[in-house]
């Protein structure tokens, strides 16, 4: 099963190649470079560590939306032009085929992340922009494994890539939304308002917290103790039920 999955992995890499990807990513990296140049011409004190945030901000942005993006259209395309039913023609099980794409896609997000942050080695610590760039990898982990489990599940690119979307901002917005949620501002202690107090804790506690992975705040004081850690217990656990939900979706799926 290893060399099935191997090979999976490299054809679906191939694919990124051929679809000039790579390309895009390189026009990325010369425009976030125009972009921190410019941006430090406008900072009146602390350039780098204004241009490495600022930059920071945007990389993440770009790679997470790419990388859901092309996951969706890529599966899409494989159903529609039948390639999804001539592989499992071969000897191939339902279990090869889904680790073979997930890790295609995921050393793709690899490459485009590692590119990415070349243009911040420029304005940040070399330290803290390693952990920054592991955050990163195991963010986009759970947004692919999610991009997957919403193809199989809609077989619709826009709605598909709507809640990917939808996923990814609440997830990394959900802490200041339950900050909002108790303000004293808000306090009225009615049905209503405890009611709504209950929704966001409970849409909370299954989402996972991106607000406190791939922080832009690291590159400039650091991160903090038991941060990585944080962030590898949170991904193991998303992406085991991400992966499972995906799985079973993919066997429930008809040829």
């Amino acid at each position: 099963m290893s060399d099935k999955i191997i090979t999976i992995a490299w054809y679906t890499f191939l694919e990124a190649a051929r679809n000039r990807l790579f390309l895009l990513t390189l026009t990325g990296l010369i425009s976030l470079l125009g972009i921190a140049e410019f941006t430090g011409e406008l900072a009146i004190t602390e350039t780098r560590p204004i241009q490495a945030v600022f930059i920071a901000s945007i990389a993440r942005w770009f790679i997470v939306m790419t990388s859901a993006l092309f996951v969706i259209t890529s599966m899409v395309r494989e159903f529609n032009d039948k390639g999804f039913e001539l592989i499992l023609s071969l000897p191939v099980s339902r279990t090869a085929y889904y680790l073979g794409k997930y890790i295609g896609f995921i050393i793709l997000s690899l490459a485009v992340s590692v590119s990415l942050c070349l243009v911040l080695i420029i304005y940040a610590d070399l330290a803290p922009l390693a952990g920054w760039l592991f955050s990163l990898v195991c963010e986009i982990a759970i947004i692919v494994a999610m991009s997957m489990l919403c193809l199989f599940t809609f077989n619709n690119i826009t709605v598909a890539f709507i809640v990917v979307l939808a996923f990814y901002v609440l997830s990394r917005s959900m802490e200041a939304i339950q900050l909002l949620s108790v303000s004293p501002i808000l306090e009225s202690h009615s049905f209503s308002q405890e009611f709504m107090n209950a929704m966001v804790n409970a849409i909370a506690y299954v989402l996972p917290d991106l607000n406190n992975f791939t922080r832009s705040d690291w590159l400039i004081y650091g991160i903090e103790e038991n941060s990585l850690g944080f962030v590898l217990v949170q991904t193991f656990i998303y992406l085991g039920i991400l992966m499972a939900a995906g799985l079973f979706d993919l066997y429930r799926k008809e040829m």
